[in-house]
This record gives structure tokens, C-alpha cells and sequence, in this order.
């Protein structure tokens, strides 16, 4: 790849944080200027949640679009999208104990002990949190790649609680759940599929 090509790709994922930063301003805009919230609490939970979840499912397809449509550099968006997954993320959880808990700790407690879909809702997040340290460069650089590896195969765990959680989360109409299950469900279909074939044909 051309040195003008690898700026390209360069440019585009700085544009590609942009855009990923507009769910929050956009959010931050209806809040304070812009049309009222009914249910501000529920309403920034719910947009961060989902934000959370939709940038992890993007997260995901970058490794099968890199191989399918034969693009190694595409794996640099993978980051970002991850890490914006977090910020996403880390704001749903603060909110919940902040705002919405004020921060009581026998409350937050006892919501993580007592409803299911919080319990695997605080486990995606803690699975996350080494992820994201460890995407951080300093930190990659003093670990080595196989642990480095290893470690962040926890997204899978993560994407599995993270569904369950909005599974268990939303009461009537589970259409929009279950859509994000099967996408995940593809891709890691994908993954399985490709490892098996490399296990079996590459020995």
C-alpha cells in the first residue's frame, strides 16, 4: 500500500471518530437546547446503551470485511469503534449509577445481585474495561501479541452478555434484540467457520 493510500486511511478514521462522537453531541443538544426530553434518565440510558451495542456490532465486522473484501488496512477502524463502544458504554453505566442511583452503593448492589438483565449488563462492562486499557498504545507496548490476543477474544464474551442485557431489557417488542442477535450470530458463524477451515485443510 502507497504511502498516499495509508493517509487516506489515515483521514478516514479520524472522520470516522467524528462521526462517532455526533450520537453524544446530538444527545448532549436535545438535553440542553433543544426539544425536551420526557424521560431525560431513561432517554440517555436507552440512546447510550444502544450507541454501546451498535458500535461493539460494528466492531465485530471489521475482521470479515477485511478478509472478504481483501483490505488489511480496514483492521484500523477496528480501534476506534472499540473504543468508542466503551465511551458509549462507560456513559450508560455512569448514568445508571450517578443519575439514576445517585450513586447509593446498597442500591447498585443489590440491582446487580437481584435483576438479571443488570447483572449481565455489569459484566459486559467489566470486560470491557481491559480491552480499552489495553488498546491504548503505552499499555500494548508492554505486553506481549499472543497475551494481547488473548485478552481481547473477551469481545466475544462481551457481545453475548451485551445481548442478553437488551434481550432481558426491552418487555414487548423484541424485534430489534433479536436483529442484533443474528448479525452477531453471522459473524461469529463467520469466525467459526473460517477457523474451522484453517484447523481441518491447514494442518
Amino acid at each position: 500500500m502507497t504511502y498516499s493510500k495509508l493517509l487516506d486511511f489515515i483521514f478516514l478514521n479520524k472522520f470516522l471518530a467524528v462521526l462517532c462522537f455526533l450520537p453524544l453531541i446530538f444527545l448532549l443538544w436535545r438535553l440542553f437546547w433543544g426539544d425536551s426530553l420526557v424521560n431525560p434518565v431513561e432517554e440517555m440510558t436507552h440512546s447510550t446503551g444502544w450507541w454501546a451495542l451498535t458500535l461493539l456490532t460494528l466492531t465485530l465486522t471489521i475482521t470479515p470485511l477485511k478478509i472478504i473484501m481483501g483490505i488489511p488496512k480496514l483492521i484500523i477502524f477496528r480501534r476506534t469503534l472499540g473504543l468508542f463502544s466503551f465511551l458509549y458504554a462507560s456513559l450508560h453505566f455512569f448514568i445508571w449509577i450517578i443519575i439514576d442511583q445517585f450513586l447509593s452503593w446498597r442500591e447498585i448492589l443489590l440491582d446487580v445481585l437481584e435483576r438479571p438483565f443488570i447483572t449481565v449488563g455489569f459484566g459486559a462492562f467489566i470486560l470491557m474495561v481491559p480491552l480499552a486499557v489495553t488498546s491504548w498504545t503505552p499499555i500494548k507496548k508492554k505486553i506481549s501479541y499472543a497475551f494481547w490476543t488473548k485478552l481481547h477474544n473477551l469481545i466475544y464474551p462481551v457481545a453475548v452478555l451485551a445481548l442478553i442485557h437488551f434481550l432481558w431489557l426491552v418487555k414487548k417488542d423484541k424485534t430489534e434484540p433479536l436483529i442484533y442477535i443474528l448479525i452477531i450470530f453471522c459473524l461469529f458463524a463467520f469466525r467459526f467457520t473460517r477457523w474451522f477451515w484453517k484447523r481441518i485443510f491447514n494442518k
